[in-house]
């Protein structure tokens, strides 16, 4: 789907050079999608300052390389389902901490 964005985490310090940098990642989301996205840190190891993306992130604790709880999938489903009908433009951008483990 177009309203979906998977993505590694991002990242700041010497960890931008090979991740995401937030800086860009948040610019990329005002430029496309002012208003209309959600980020969703599925990473129970890091997070970061969520002003960066206008305070509207949501973490959900998923150890990596391990099956979530059958709760905390519920509850991200339920999240997103919910954020996306809002209205039709707004889209999701969810990452872990390489992009393809959760």
């Amino acid at each position: 789907t177009d309203r979906i964005i998977a993505m590694s985490f991002p990242s700041s310090g010497k960890q931008s050079f090979y991740r995401n940098p937030i800086k860009e990642v948040a610019r990329f989301l005002d430029t496309k999608h002012a208003d209309h996205y959600k980020v969703y840190n599925l990473c129970s190891e890091k997070g970061y300052d969520p002003k960066y993306f206008h305070y509207r992130v949501e973490r959900i604790f998923i150890d990596d390389h391990n099956v979530p709880a059958l709760q905390d999938m519920l509850k991200f489903t339920a999240s997103v389902r919910e954020w996306m009908s809002q209205d039709e433009k707004n889209i999701v951008a969810i990452h872990c901490k390489g992009g393809k483990g959760r």
